[in-house]
């Protein structure tokens, strides 16, 4: 499995949960404490997304190891944002290795990242791909199960779904059509911040004018909260709310 994190709040540089935290990321990408199964290190990339002036976010993603990077540290530290996603991948048996396979990924304002499998691969989700216009399967960045889901999720963005209710349909979707799939999601616009927590770990922390969201915690404050599996965590300027991932939610919910 791979390893994500996000932050929403007051403008903070990503190198301290990146690189300088006990259990940063960093970290995460050759000692991750909680991989569950898949693999024992996060070697095939990785990529930060952030938010600075415009609407969309910047986004840089490589193929190599997050280690072999020595100007990242310095570039994360110039960098301060309101909202930031970074991942560290192991990429599943079969996918491709290269740089577009990496999450974050990004469009219409969106930072998307996966941090799981799609059991069945590519099989089982072959129905739920074939209600996508058929562009957008050729357009695809890479022919992995994650790039599939951000392709899955951001059509219904596009077409004005409620962030919650989009990731909510699309957990319910794959783990119908592919039943025990990891299916850790984070999603943001720069506003809010959503993850999930499905069949794998997914803790968050308020660090003090923000809420960093991630698989592993990058310390050992007793300040993390893990969110319970078959939930997602919802981070706004007004707090934080545990709901759970139910096909059908309310409007209250929303």
């Amino acid at each position: 499995m791979c390893r994500h994190l996000a932050y929403l709040g007051e403008p903070r540089s990503p190198a301290e949960t990146l690189f300088h935290a006990p259990h940063s990321l960093l970290v995460q990408s050759y000692a991750p404490a909680d991989m569950r199964g898949g693999g024992s290190v996060n070697a095939d990339g990785y990529g930060l997304g952030w938010y600075a002036e415009a609407p969309d976010p910047l986004r840089l993603r490589r193929s190599a190891p997050l280690w072999t990077d020595g100007d990242l540290p310095a570039l994360a530290g110039s960098v301060r944002s309101p909202a930031f996603m970074a991942a560290v991948r192991n990429g599943t048996t079969g996918m491709p290795v290269v740089e577009a396979a990496n999450a974050p990924f990004t469009g219409g304002g969106y930072l998307f990242s996966h941090n799981g499998v799609v059991r069945g691969w590519p099989d089982s989700v072959a129905e739920l791909a074939a209600e996508l216009p058929i562009t957008r399967l050729l357009t695809m960045e890479a022919t992995t199960d994650s790039v599939l889901l951000w392709a899955l999720l951001r059509e219904r963005l596009e077409a004005g779904e409620d962030p919650l209710a989009a990731v909510t349909w699309l957990t319910g979707a794959v783990e119908e059509a592919a039943p025990g799939s990891r299916l850790n999601f984070l999603l943001t616009e720069g506003r809010t911040l959503i993850g999930t927590a499905w069949t794998h770990s997914l803790s968050y922390r308020d660090i003090g004018g923000g809420v960093l969201v991630a698989s592993e915690p990058c310390d050992d404050d007793p300040g993390w909260i893990p969110v319970p599996d078959h939930h997602a965590v919802r981070v706004t300027g007004e707090g934080v709310r545990i709901l759970p991932l139910e096909a059908d939610r309310s409007p209250e919910a929303r």
